[in-house]
């Protein structure tokens, strides 16, 4: 990595592009909330008194900070130093919580009174149903209905905490259709509504609004960790946790490594497109119609990646790898077994990754490794149940 390739991660240019990608490819009729929300946003990150209660309520709500916890049988085993950012133990389950508590804090802010959301794994749903019901606020979710039913879970938590969730039957009935018919409504009712993106995709502001929102993993992984790891890991389909994990190391000599899923990997094969209201790279056919992922992790069957990761792999600062169904398995099964860790089939990428590489020319024998564990993995039961053995 060049001196060149660093990149602060701060504000995109006045477009909302990070190089390349980003933008706002909304309707006419989108612009003004896209606007109205930057607007917001901004105003609210320089008012000390938005921090103030941004941060009380990660620490007595969301209980922050997460720790890092050394993996030491794994990594006796593999012959790397292994840390774990912990956002499997916030509030709700994931890293999702850290982004939902700032959104709901500026719809309110707004004067709105409802949150809408997309959501593929459930996290993201989960987390906008917990804020809406501590701010008062009604939540509508949309989700797949493919993956409502590998799901059951957090969709029953959804509703236990009030929210409405609408089962979406086009297309894939995955991430991609819940997104869509997400936006669809946003449209409706923009003037009540504030749109809860769960990741570092959508139209500007949203991409940097939320790799904000999720910086404090890394800023916190930064502070814990006893040194600059060698590497630093974590999974990616839209890519929230990575962005906000790299966003603490992205000045530091350590390279950046975002895992995809083999079946949904836009940076590595994907072509630069526009879906959801952005520029990037995605999964798309030689006519530029969107392509179906595929992965056995609902959070990362995703055919686009956030426009920053993009860039940041065309300038060659973060580097993008893939690993298949059957490595996730086996390394949901290796990490339990080892540190007696059950983390999510979204954070296991990164773990088969390491398990991958470790010990060749990609990660060598003696690197220390900073792992980001998105979420615990209570959702993936029913799935792990007919998997691993």
């Amino acid at each position: 990595m060049t001196e060149a390739a660093m990149t602060t991660m701060s504000a995109p240019a006045p477009t909302g592009r990070f190089g390349e990608f980003g933008g706002r490819y909304v309707p006419e009729s989108l612009i003004p909330a896209c606007a109205a929300l930057e607007t917001a946003f901004r105003e609210a990150w320089a008012d000390p008194a938005f921090h103030e209660q941004l941060s009380r309520l990660r620490s007595q709500y969301a209980g922050r900070p997460t720790a890092l916890t050394p993996a030491h049988n794994l990594s006796a085993q593999l012959g790397v130093t292994l840390l774990l950012k912990r956002e499997d133990l916030a509030h709700t389950g994931s890293h999702k919580i850290n982004n939902v508590l700032g959104q709901a804090l500026l719809a309110r802010r707004m004067g709105k009174s409802r949150l809408i959301a997309e959501t593929g794994a459930g996290q993201h749903g989960v987390a906008t149903a917990t804020a809406a019901a501590l701010f008062g606020l009604r939540a509508t979710v949309y989700m797949g209905e493919r993956d409502i039913a590998r799901q059951r879970h957090n969709v029953f938590r959804m509703e236990l905490l009030g929210a409405e969730v609408i089962p979406v039957t086009s297309g894939s009935r995955t991430l991609k259709d819940a997104t869509n018919e997400a936006m669809r409504a946003w449209v409706a009712a923009v003037d009540e509504a504030h749109f809860c993106l769960g990741s570092v995709g959508g139209p500007h502001p949203y991409p940097w609004l939320v790799r904000e929102l999720q910086r404090v993993i890394g800023e916190e992984a930064r502070a814990q960790a006893p040194a600059v790891p060698d590497v630093v890991v974590a999974c990616v389909g839209g890519g929230s946790n990575a962005a906000g994990t790299f966003a603490g190391f992205v000045d530091t000599p350590a390279r950046l490594i975002g895992v995809e899923a083999a079946g949904g990997a836009a940076m590595t094969d994907g072509m630069p497109g526009v879906v959801h209201g952005y520029r990037s790279m995605v999964l798309q056919d030689a006519h530029g119609q969107v392509l179906e992922a595929e992965s056995i992790a609902a959070g990362l069957d995703y055919p686009g990646v956030g426009p920053e990761h993009a860039h940041l792999g065309a300038t060659g600062r973060a580097e993008y790898r893939t690993v298949t169904d059957d490595e996730v398995l086996d390394a949901v099964r290796r990490l339990a077994r080892a540190e007696g860790i059950i983390c999510a089939l979204e954070s296991a990428h990164a773990v088969a990754w390491v398990l991958r590489a470790a010990g060749t020319p990609d990660l060598p024998t003696g690197s220390a490794v900073l792992l980001t564990l998105s979420g615990r993995g209570d959702k993936d039961m029913a799935t792990l149940a007919g998997e691993v053995r």
